[in-house]
């Protein structure tokens, strides 16, 4: 298949069709990169011990966190470049892709640096128990050693998606999910290793998904072909990359603190707490990169609009992709619920465990539905150039709303069933705010701004 049939027309003919084109590969990006993590949760929690897979579960919010980070600024490349190309500024948009190239590389070994220096406190804060701690701590550590590819990786994925690709990004992550299962079978089986074993498999799968879309890069024509002889930082491209991607990161990496502090609450309640939450969230994450995919078709299909300035557009795009995720989200997350027992027991078969995985995807799975808004809204004043409200909203309504209760009504009666009550509420409280944050963008936005 050529490049330009793997490439969406953002700017001309109908919007939907359009949006479950770019959409539900992406989607299948976010399952395929969740899939890394299944796996090691699988192989963990059958062939090793409900303990490494608590180990493992322990470091998903951490690990969160700083994937968000890359993942939001890499927000802010896919708006910048995808602006330029809808504005046909193509020398600008082959600049942005060169600064956000390097961004990456200096964030991601920036990232790993500080993270191997915060490992030991962020181990105390969350509480871990001691049988679990060792294993986490080791799959944390040499999980950090991949945050350069894992950075790099985000970036080159939010390239090909300014210009509508999205399948070439999720092709690659076939590739490396299917190597890592079969390098953690193989660690696991034939080598004898536990946690180690298992996060090499992903980091070097990692390493390999980088590479493969680096290829690609080189490989590509037009305004995102990666030159490395053109390899120098823009510096006005980069302060506008910045100033849209950091708040986008900082609004991920919300999400993040919240559930760290959550996940530390869940330790509290034991190692069959920790591995069902570890179970249900990788369950329940595939939902979630439904809502996320149609988000950031919002993002992409809004800035090309947006430069181009056909402001009509922009937003018909909002309410489109919005009805198209609840309609795909809709679906999945009545299989889940219908089949939530046999898919907790995958993971782990013992029926403490399964049970309260099936309460934490009742809690979670059941409304969802409430981040379709948090997340169009947000996904579309992002493709605008604004992102900083978004993350703002999200600082408060989600971070604030599962502290205070984390240390209030949870501390007061300590269940499982309270502690997942808190992921409804919070959203419910944020969708309020920014529907009408995003009401009062739109009414004091211009036509098009300059970039």
């Amino acid at each position: 298949m050529n490049q330009s049939s793997r490439t969406v027309d953002m700017l001309h003919g109908s919007l939907w069709d359009k949006l479950i084109f770019f959409a539900l590969p992406l989607a299948l990006t976010g399952v395929m990169q969740q899939l890394l993590n299944a796996a090691d949760v699988a192989v963990l929690g059958q062939f090793v011990g409900k303990n490494a897979m608590a180990a493992v579960g322990n470091n998903i919010s951490i690990i969160g966190l700083l994937v968000n980070l890359f993942m939001g600024l890499s927000l802010g490349a896919n708006v910048v470049i995808a602006m330029h190309l809808g504005a046909k500024r193509m020398q600008r948009a082959h600049e942005a892709v060169h600064t956000a190239f390097l961004l990456a590389l200096f964030i991601g070994v920036a990232v790993a640096v500080a993270g191997e220096l915060m490992v030991y406190p962020l181990m105390r804060m969350m509480e871990v128990p001691p049988d679990v701690w060792e294993m986490a701590e080791t799959y944390l550590r040499i999980y950090l050693l991949g945050m350069p590819v894992v950075g790099i990786y985000n970036f080159e994925s939010a390239i090909f998606r300014s210009r509508g690709d999205t399948r070439t990004p999720l092709i690659s992550l076939v590739i490396a999910s299917l190597l890592n299962i079969l390098l953690n079978l193989l660690f696991v089986l034939r080598f004898g290793m536990g946690v180690d074993g298992v996060v090499w498999a992903t980091v070097i799968a990692n390493a390999v998904s980088a590479l493969l879309l680096f290829r690609a890069l080189c490989r590509a024509e037009g305004a995102i072909h990666l030159d490395l002889s053109a390899m120098r930082v823009n510096p006005v491209l980069l302060k506008r990359i910045v100033r849209i991607g950091l708040p986008a990161g900082i609004q991920g990496m919300v999400f993040s603190l919240s559930n760290l502090i959550i996940q530390s609450a869940i330790n509290s309640l034991g190692a069959d707490a920790m591995a069902a939450s570890a179970a249900g969230f990788t369950i329940e994450i595939n939902v979630f990169c439904i809502v996320g995919a149609f988000g950031q078709a919002a993002t992409t299909f809004v800035g090309q609009n947006y430069g181009a300035g056909n402001l009509e557009r922009c937003r018909q795009i909002t309410w489109i992709a919005m009805g198209l995720n609840v309609l795909f989200m809709g679906a999945l997350s009545v299989v889940i619920l219908l089949f939530a027992g046999e898919m907790l027991a995958f993971f782990n078969p013992d029926p403490h465990v399964v049970e309260l995985g099936k309460i934490r995807l009742l809690y979670v799975v059941g409304p969802e539905v409430i981040c379709v808004v948090l997340e169009g809204l947000s996904g579309a004043m992002r493709g605008y150039g604004n992102s900083l409200i978004p993350a703002m909203l999200t600082l408060v309504g989600i971070c604030g709303v599962r502290i205070a209760w984390v240390y209030t009504l949870f501390a007061e009666q300590p269940t499982y069933e309270m502690l997942m009550a808190t992921y409804p509420v919070s959203w419910l409280v944020t969708a309020v705010f920014m529907c009408f944050a995003y009401r009062f963008h739109m009414q004091h936005l211009k036509p098009r701004q300059r970039f």
